[in-house]
This record gives C-alpha cells, sequence and structure tokens, in this order.
C-alpha cells in the first residue's frame, strides 16, 4: 500500500528529527531551540509561499497551498497549539532522560490512537493488524521497562511524568490530524505550512520571555542540528499528511507505523550517545519490527 510506504518513510525521518533534538537539547536552553528551530520550518514554507504568489504555477501541484477561510485558519491554529504545548513538555522531558527511554516512551502513544480513533472515528482493524499493534505496543514497553536498571522509576521520575503527559498531547495531535486531513480534506501542503507558521508565533511568547529573563533559565547555544530539527520534521510531516488523505488509511496504523521510529532513535542514541543495556534492550527492538511487520502484512 502507498500508504504504508509513505508511514515507513516517515519514520525514518522522525527518528531522525529525535536525534536532531536530542543532540540539541543536551545541555542547553530548550525554548530557544523550539523557537529557532519551529522559524526554521516557518521559513521554509514562507518562501514557498512567496514563490507561488510571485510565480504561479512554478512550484509542484505537491507543493502548492490552497487558500482558505479564517474558520480553517483557526482550526490549524489548534492544531499548532496542541502541539506546541506537547513539544514544551517532551523537550524538557528529552533533555534530561537517555534517548534510548525517551523515545520508547513516547511511543506508547499509538494505543491510546488505537482507542481514540475506534471509540471516536469508527475505525476497524483485521485481526493480524490489531495483533501486530499490540505486539508493537508491547514491546516498547518492554524496552521503557529497562530504565529501571538505568535509575529511572517510570512512577516517581518528574521528567517521565512530563514525557507522559507530551505523549498525551500527541495522541490528540493524531486525531486531530486525521480528522483534518481524512474528513475536512486539507491538503497535505496547505496543513503543513500554516502549521509551521502558527507553531513559530506559538513559540514566540515562550522564547521571549526566556531571553528577557522571566525566569531562571539556562545559556543558549546554537547548534548545527537546530535547524536539521525543522527539515527533518518537515519531511517526516509531509509524508506523514500525505499517508493521512488516503481514504484507506487508519490513523491507528499509521500512528503505530510512524512510530518505527524508535528504531532509529534506540540506534542512534547507542551510538552517538553512548547510552547503556543495548544488548538487554534488542529483543524489545526485535519484538517491534516483529509488530510492524504483522501490521504490514495484515
Amino acid at each position: 500500500m502507498d500508504w504504508i510506504a509513505l508511514t515507513l518513510f516517515a519514520a525514518l525521518f522522525l527518528g531522525c528529527y529525535e536525534l536532531f533534538t536530542k543532540h540539541a537539547v543536551n545541555h542547553n536552553a530548550v525554548l530557544p531551540v523550539l523557537f529557532f528551530s519551529t522559524l526554521c520550518g516557518a521559513g521554509v514554507w514562507l518562501g514557498l509561499m512567496a514563490l507561488q504568489a510571485l510565480h504561479p504555477g512554478l512550484l509542484p501541484h505537491a507543493l502548492v497551498t490552497d487558500p482558505i477561510s479564517p474558520r480553517e485558519h483557526l482550526l490549524l491554529a489548534v492544531k499548532s497549539g496542541i502541539v506546541g504545548s506537547s513539544w514544551i513538555a517532551t523537550y524538557f522531558a528529552m533533555k534530561h532522560l537517555p534517548l534510548s527511554i525517551a523515545s520508547p516512551v513516547r511511543a506508547t502513544g499509538p494505543v491510546w490512537v488505537f482507542a481514540g480513533a475506534l471509540v471516536f472515528l469508527g475505525e476497524r482493524p483485521t485481526l493480524i493488524e490489531m495483533l501486530g499493534i499490540l505486539i508493537t505496543i508491547a514491546s516498547f514497553v518492554s524496552l521503557s521497562l529497562v530504565g529501571r536498571e538505568e535509575g529511572i522509576s517510570f512512577h516517581r521520575n518528574k521528567w517521565v511524568l512530563l514525557l507522559a503527559l507530551g505523549t498525551a498531547l500527541g495522541v490528540a495531535s493524531s486525531l486531530y490530524d486525521k480528522y483534518l486531513l481524512g474528513r475536512l480534506h486539507f491538503r497535505t501542503p496547505t496543513v503543513q505550512a500554516w502549521f509551521s507558521i502558527y507553531l513559530a508565533l506559538f513559540f514566540l511568547l515562550p522564547a521571549i520571555g526566556w531571553k528577557r529573563r522571566w525566569w531562571p533559565r539556562n545559556v543558549f547555544h546554537w547548534r548545527w542540528s537546530i535547524p536539521c530539527i525543522a527539515l527533518a520534521l518537515l519531511l517526516s510531516d509531509y509524508l506523514y499528511f500525505s499517508a493521512l488523505r488516503n481514504p484507506v488509511a487508519l490513523v491507528a496504523l499509521v500512528s503505530s507505523l510512524r512510530r518505527a521510529s524508535t528504531l532509529v532513535a534506540f540506534a542512534g542514541g547507542l551510538m552517538f550517545f553512548k547510552e547503556r543495556n543495548g544488548l538487554k534492550k534488542l529483543p524489545a527492538v526485535i519484538g517491534v519490527m516483529v509488530g510492524i511487520l504483522l501490521t504490514v502484512l495484515g
């Protein structure tokens, strides 16, 4: 299926996005990282929109944004608010947690997306697809439990709790994406362009507060990974939104397959950040791949 291939490529770039994020926020101020990375993403789309206005017909249709009404602008601004709130929680958590723990915890989101899709969107995956989703999620949870050996108590650690909050908001965003793209039939570039612009505006006030020292804060260091966050996310989101626009795509399956990004983040955490317990986490990683394979075959 085309939408499955799109989702798996989206997962690859999402894994790269998590690696760039960890590099950017590690021992660094989080809010400026959020602002400048989203500003880079917004800048790409503003440039494309300016080119579209100056030279109509020059851009391929896949990059052309549609005119939208004030109500539709509001719907996309709401999406940016949900995602922005999720990112504030997850970025602070990722700064303080090993990536090989943070990424799997975030990846437990599909189980909630699955439940939400069943309740609110009336989706009905096949038995094999449901088995694949359950194996994938169980493997993510197993992978997360290894964190106890690294001194991280999941029910007491404030960064894990903050990550859980960010994950819950991410679930809400996934369901909202399916509503925008599947039910209201927004085109992918339109959603991505205005979402990116409103997201940069969302982070403007926190960035000003950081600059003016409205609260105690860390020092900010510019890193090459900051614009890479934006580029990796643009590619991942474009592929993800394109998959969701397919009328036969199930949001529960898309969300689950997209979390194959954990495999990329897991390997990168061990390779680039020298994180521990790689062999102990490997069986759960294999379980993730088995679950994804069942989902695709279903």
